[in-house]
């Protein structure tokens, strides 16, 4: 039960980060996007992100932080094994799984509803 309530604070956490920069600042949604992703991937090659995913599991691996630090986890491993390639492809590798549901799941669902132009 404890793994549920932090899941849910520290994913609650970064996605009340995520509202406040879209809220308080004049960044664009795409931005924030990159920020998250960036921040996820320098806090895991310092090893910091690590210990928040202890504490937070899905609640820190969900969010675009957690695809950073899959990128950055991923790249670290495949360079141990790979060198300096896997430094290329250890990123793509360890996230596969993630880009293929979100790519399957958004054609899924453009098929399933018609979209609409915003006004």
């Amino acid at each position: 039960m404890l793994g549920y309530i932090n899941a849910f604070i520290i994913g609650g956490f970064i996605c009340a980060i995520g509202q406040l920069l879209i809220d308080k600042t004049k960044l664009t949604p795409a931005r924030i996007l990159v920020l998250f992703v960036t921040i996820g991937t320098v806090l895991a090659a310092l090893g910091i992100y690590q210990k928040i995913v202890d504490v937070g599991g899905a609640g820190a691996t969900i969010p675009l932080t957690g695809f950073g630090y899959s990128l950055a986890k991923g790249a670290m491993k495949d360079v141990d094994q790979y060198g300096l390639l896997g430094a290329f492809t250890g990123g793509i590798r360890a996230s596969a799984v993630g880009i293929t549901a979100a790519v399957f799941f958004g054609y899924l669902i453009s098929v399933a509803f018609t979209p609409k132009a915003k006004r």
